[in-house]
């Protein structure tokens, strides 16, 4: 006789998913294979997801470390991370037509950082050592201009050469709360500190991590849809858990343990921001396959926000 499934609750967040600027950095990737034929470069993957990048591979992007590995007279795309001031320099340079696709909150802090510099102040910069969004913001501004931190304990410890004449900026997709504590002691340490005019930290940050909050105080379990080196979706595991729910980041269904869900009734299901929907659905399914799924979407911010496209590629759009 068959075997009956257990009953599970599904709570899906909401807002989850691709967020403007990873739209506009895919659709660039995609005109620009339209326009110019294929191959198209793209320098680092344009948002960090296996599946998208998988997708753009499939319809003739190619994807490289370095602009030193892109060839003369083909296009190059630079990702949605931004990239150093030396990049798109190097392009010129060797005469390659180039798109950058870098999200224009991303860009909004490149252009911060350089005006903080033009006006004397030192920057401690909120975020990952290595992230390319970090990497690509030092790379707006002069060595030694900018310092990073990471940590409160790095907030408490840096000792600056000038700490009257400072400011801070932060990484997009860093987690609010902790962002918020760093913040916190840096004022406290130098009062006459200069933030940026409105929050880094993007709106599809902030909401995602809002949303899941909401769902993780109600599931025993919660599943985030995202890369391991996308930093908005790893924060969304830490947010989870700090709100009571055991969290796990996958990248997509195959990647489900089902004993890790062994007991859970209520599980709660996010993606990170350069997650597409598709994955989401996935799980669903799979899920589905497992256990009598409840499926509950749940109510939250509805984002509408649209960024432009390059001059070139908007009439091809």
């Amino acid at each position: 006789m068959p075997t009956s499934k257990p009953p599970l609750t599904l709570r899906i967040a909401a807002p989850r998913g691709f967020c403007a600027g990873v739209d506009r950095a895919i659709r660039i990737v995609e005109l620009a294979i339209e326009r110019f034929g294929a191959p198209v470069y793209v320098r680092h993957e344009i948002v960090h997801n296996r599946f998208v990048v998988d997708s753009l591979k499939a319809k003739g992007a190619i994807f490289v470390a370095e602009l030193d590995e892109v060839p003369d007279g083909v296009p190059v795309v630079f990702s949605a991370h931004g990239v150093p001031k030396a990049v798109p320099a190097r392009a010129e340079q060797r005469g390659l037509d180039f798109l950058d696709a870098t999200c224009p909150l991303v860009s909004k802090v490149h252009r911060q950082a350089e005006r903080l510099v033009e006006g004397g102040r030192h920057i401690l910069f909120i975020g990952h050592s290595g992230h390319p969004e970090v990497i690509g913001t030092f790379g707006q501004v002069g060595e030694g201009q900018m310092s990073l931190v990471e940590t409160v304990g790095d907030a408490e410890a840096i000792a600056p050469a000038d700490p009257s004449n400072l400011a801070y900026l932060t990484q997009t997709t860093l987690s609010v709360d902790d962002t918020a504590a760093i913040i916190t002691v840096l004022e406290r340490r130098f009062p006459g500190i200069k933030g940026p005019k409105g929050e880094d930290i993007c709106y599809a940050t902030s909401n995602r991590q809002t949303a899941v909050k909401e769902i993780a105080r109600r599931c025993e379990a919660v599943l985030v849809i995202g890369a391991s080196n996308s930093s908005n979706s790893v924060r969304l595991v830490e947010v989870a858990e700090r709100a009571g729910a055991r969290a796990r980041l996958i990248g997509r269904a195959a990647d489900i343990d089902l004993g890790w869900l062994a007991g859970v009734a209520d599980l709660g299901i996010t993606a990170g921001a350069s997650a597409p929907e598709i994955l989401v659905r996935e799980v669903v399914d799979f899920l589905r396959g497992h256990f009598d799924v409840t499926e509950i979407e749940e109510e939250g911010i509805t984002e509408r926000m649209v960024f432009k496209l390059p001059r070139g590629l908007e009439a091809a759009a």
